[in-house]
């Protein structure tokens, strides 16, 4: 954006900041939502590695297409536990898990 419309709407009251600022997350909030999404990217390519469907994922860890769908999205309703079990489930080691936590880390 143009500092010069930025100084407009400024004058006008607009506010200007961040996710993290606007929703007031903290430091461990952020690093926790990256390394939520970093296992969730993980899950996907691994399943599409496989050729397997939604459908036989869920199958596999006895869960439901659903799920696996809210899994690979990101869902804020899934635990980092049950993204970790689905992806030991698909052949994906510790240590391919602790590389996609650490790549949720900022450099």
């Amino acid at each position: 954006m143009k500092q010069s419309k930025r100084r407009r709407l400024e004058a006008k009251g607009w506010k200007f900041g961040s996710a993290k600022e606007f929703v007031n997350l903290t430091d461990e909030d952020v690093e926790y939502i990256e390394l939520h999404l970093s296992l969730a990217t993980l899950l996907k390519k691994r399943r599409q590695s496989l050729g397997y469907t939604q459908t036989e994922v869920a199958a596999l860890i006895s869960s439901s297409q659903s799920r696996v769908a809210k899994m690979e999205a990101g869902d804020p309703t899934v635990s980092v536990d049950l993204l970790i079990r689905a992806l030991l489930a698909l052949g994906v080691n510790r240590r391919q898990v602790g590389r996609a936590m650490g790549a949720a880390l900022p450099a």
